[in-house]
Order: structure tokens, then sequence, then C-alpha cells
């Protein structure tokens, strides 16, 4: 066995029809991770709110590595503007979060969605306005603790939705 360095590995290249949406998340760290992760799984944008650390933040650029020139990103001012904007353009909205009607995320058929917006809640609050999604998705957990963070809700959720789209045949 020999352990593969970043030079050696050719990943196969692709875009998903996915949007992110965060619903103002304030930590740099989460930002730059959102750029990192997002790139990894292919996702087509991400949205931050107008109060989220910008790219322009120290720990933001470190933290994202060169992943901010790869992906495209914009801000918003309104949040729900911006979730009835993407609602028109198609996109279903689907929100991370925790609510008497989540579907487990395992049960959750991504492909029936020609395009998805996956809605990440702030830190602190969640999502400012549930009543605008058209699906809560939640990760099981089995500890005693109810929540993660932000940023490893995504990757999961990342992972779920392209691995289920990636093995998708019509």
């Amino acid at each position: 066995m020999k352990q593969l360095t970043h030079y050696d590995i050719n990943n196969k290249q692709q875009q998903f029809p996915i949007t992110i949406v965060c619903d103002a998340i304030r930590t740099p760290e989460n930002i730059g991770m959102c750029f990192r992760i997002s790139e990894s799984f292919g996702v087509e944008k991400i949205y931050f709110h107008e109060t989220s650390p910008n790219t322009e933040n120290r720990i933001v650029k470190k933290t994202a590595r060169s992943t901010v020139e790869q992906i495209k990103y914009d801000f918003y001012t309104n949040f729900e503007v911006i979730i009835n904007q993407l609602k028109k353009e198609g996109n279903t909205i689907i929100g991370i979060e925790i609510t008497d009607k989540s579907i487990n995320i395992q049960d959750f058929d991504f492909k029936n969605h020609e395009k998805i917006v996956l809605l990440l809640g702030s830190e602190r609050n969640g999502i400012e306005n549930i009543n605008l999604l058209d699906y809560s998705i939640e990760i099981p957990m089995y500890g005693r603790n109810s929540s993660m963070n932000v940023i490893h809700s995504l990757a999961i959720s990342l992972y779920e939705v392209t691995n289920q789209l990636v093995n998708y045949k019509d």
C-alpha cells in the first residue's frame, strides 16, 4: 500500500444541480469550509448572507484555500427574496434542519428533484423561516447530542445527495 499525494489523484470532475444557501452563517471557518466542501462535491453555486464574513477575510481565505476561485458564489440581502427567486428558477428548497416534518436523509429521494437547494441555518438559530422550505431533512444521530456543526451537516448531506445522483440511471 502506498499513500497518494494530491498530485497522484485525478478526480472525476463533475458538477451537480445543487445550490447551497447559508442562512446568516457568521463564523469565518464555516464560510471557508463551505467553499471547500461544496467544491469537493461539485456544487454549482453558494449564496451567503451579506453579513457573513466575505472572501477577503483572512480566516475564510486560509480555510477555503483556492476553492474560492473554483466555485460560483454570491451574497444576498433578504432571505425570503433569495429563496423565492430560487423557487421560481425551479429549485426544490431542502433545509438541513430538525423539524416535526423532517425526513431521514437516507429515506429522501433526491433523484426526484431536478434542481436542489440545500439550506443551512445559522450556527445559533437554525433556519430563519422554515415555512419557506419544500422539505426538511435530518441526519440520524445516535449519541446524546441532537445537533452537529453546520459544515459537518453539509458534508454528510452532500455525500448522500451526490451519491444518489451519481448512481442514478435514467
